[in-house]
């Protein structure tokens, strides 16, 4: 099914855009575009001021812009190629086109309708856009990025096509695509807003979210196979807690451990990695469903400054401040470091002969010949480091610039960038705790008497052979995480 702009658009369908996706534009929301491009010429013959049409930008406004609509184009993009360090990634620059192609295609930007067309166009192929990572600051939309996009779209700067980074020109052509032409008012639309960033969230959130719920299953393969009392989610113990999130994530994990026979060989009480991980999976739960939201309004928001609204007039305002996604995306940061954490816990928890069962020391099946989890322990390690790192706000780092034009800035492009690579991290912590109870399996812990604890092991066990001997484990921990987060989706009620 093809995509319908303007949406509302949802995370999923971010998703599914790093591969060529059809995208529509229906007849009544071309017409609406249209209007508001007709809006548009009519209000550029009155003696109100329209900002991008005929003046500079930015700190320089109050000079005059470039004569003909296609220098101010040139004026508006030129200026922004300032962007440095690597690339961002295909399917990112994908959903933000997407992102952009919905904000303008509500119809109160006044753009002209083929420059929509064009990006519809774009996302039905493989080609991306080059968009450099450094760069915004997220304030007046995602300047610098975007105007790569922009750029690439007209066949200057760099794409990629099937994997391969090539002059854009060159791409546009193989991928049969045409150089967009634009006008002022087409090219400040196209960058004036932040729909790198509202992507970058969304694509981390969603990514978020299907770890929050592997942990979950996880956490139980975990209690299970060590035999542990599943008391600690006892229904009535957790009304007792109050919050809502952890009600929702508890009656989850009742049901993975559903059948599940205590061995009486654990202490009465579990380390917090188990016996408390209801509440902090649950506190998770409830600060996601805000970002859920956050989410969901930017991908209905016009992010774009002016707007038009036809027949009434012509507003100047600031809709392209990213501070809600700063806010958000922030958020996601502290919830994702601390699910790194727990998944971390959990794994140093299995592979500790003093609190595993007795099950051998790094689950090695050889200790001392083979090292089992060592390696995959420590890079855990690393990867938990890191995600601490970058919790660190971004939302709250602002610094005047544009000759303070923009005097406060959120930084949202840069939190939710930061959101982006942690949500790849923890994808990875939770394939490296999944890969351990695999190996916990084949070292001699009990094997699980839950039957949806043993449906998830008996997957692991199908496409991961055990460490037996050492290997390197970099594509396993990988698979498992897959795996894992298939499983539940698969499964989730």
């Amino acid at each position: 099914m093809p995509i319908s702009l303007p949406g509302p658009l949802t995370a999923d369908d971010l998703h599914a855009a790093a591969a060529p996706i059809p995208v529509d534009v229906p007849a009544p929301v071309r017409e609406s575009v249209a209007a508001g491009r007709r809006f548009l010429a009519e209000s550029r013959n009155g003696d109100t001021p329209i900002y991008g049409q005929t003046t500079g930008f930015g700190a320089l406004v109050g000079y005059a812009g470039r004569a003909t609509d296609a220098d101010q184009a040139d004026n508006t993009l030129a200026h922004l190629g300032a962007g440095q360090g690597p690339d961002l990634p295909v399917p990112l620059v994908r959903a933000a086109l997407l992102v952009r192609a919905g904000s303008l295609a509500r119809g109160l930007s006044g753009v002209s309708p083929h420059v929509i067309d064009a990006l519809a166009a774009a996302l039905g192929t493989g080609f991306t856009p080059a968009v450099p990572r450094y760069g915004s600051v997220g304030a007046s939309g995602d300047l610098i990025p975007l105007a790569y996009a922009a750029q690439a779209l007209r066949g200057r700067g760099h794409a990629y096509l099937s994997g391969e980074r090539l002059p854009a020109a060159v791409a546009l052509a193989q991928a049969g695509l045409t150089p967009l032409t634009l006008d002022g008012r087409d090219a400040l639309a196209l960058v004036n807003g932040v729909s790198v960033t509202t992507a970058a969230l969304a694509l981390a959130q969603h990514a978020v979210r299907r770890s929050h719920h592997a942990l979950q299953h996880l956490t139980a393969l975990l209690a299970d196979l060590l035999g542990c009392d599943p008391q600690f989610l006892d229904a009535r113990l957790i009304a007792a807690y109050a919050h809502p999130g952890a009600a929702v994530v508890a009656a989850r994990m009742r049901s993975r451990l559903a059948g599940a026979a205590p061995s009486g060989t654990r202490p009465l009480q579990e380390p917090y990695s188990i016996r408390c991980a209801p509440q902090l999976l649950g506190a998770a739960e409830d600060a996601l469903s805000y970002v859920d939201g956050v989410v969901a309004w930017d991908l209905r928001a016009v992010s774009d400054n002016p707007l038009l609204f036809p027949g009434e007039g012509v507003v100047h305002g600031g809709n392209f401040f990213g501070q809600p996604a700063a806010f958000a995306a922030d958020l996601l940061a502290a919830v994702t470091a601390q699910l790194g954490t727990l998944a971390e816990r959990q794994l140093d928890l299995l592979v500790d002969p003093a609190r595993n069962t007795g099950l051998p020391p790094m689950l090695a099946a050889g200790p001392g010949q083979q090292h089992g989890l060592q390696g995959v322990q420590l890079a855990t390690t690393a990867f938990v480091a890191q995600l601490r790192r970058d919790a660190t706000p971004a939302s709250v780092q602002s610094l005047p610039t544009n000759l303070h034009n923009q005097d406060v800035v959120p930084f949202g492009t840069q939190a939710a960038l930061r959101a982006y690579d942690g949500a790849g991290l923890l994808h990875l912590l939770c394939g490296s705790l999944a890969l351990g109870l695999r190996q916990a399996a084949h070292v001699g812990a009990r094997q699980p008497t839950a039957p949806a604890c043993a449906a998830l092991l008996d997957r692991l066990e199908h496409a991961i052979p055990p460490v037996d001997p050492d290997r390197p484990l970099d594509g396993d921990v990988r698979r498992a995480a897959d795996l894992t987060a298939e499983f539940f989706l698969n499964r989730a009620a």
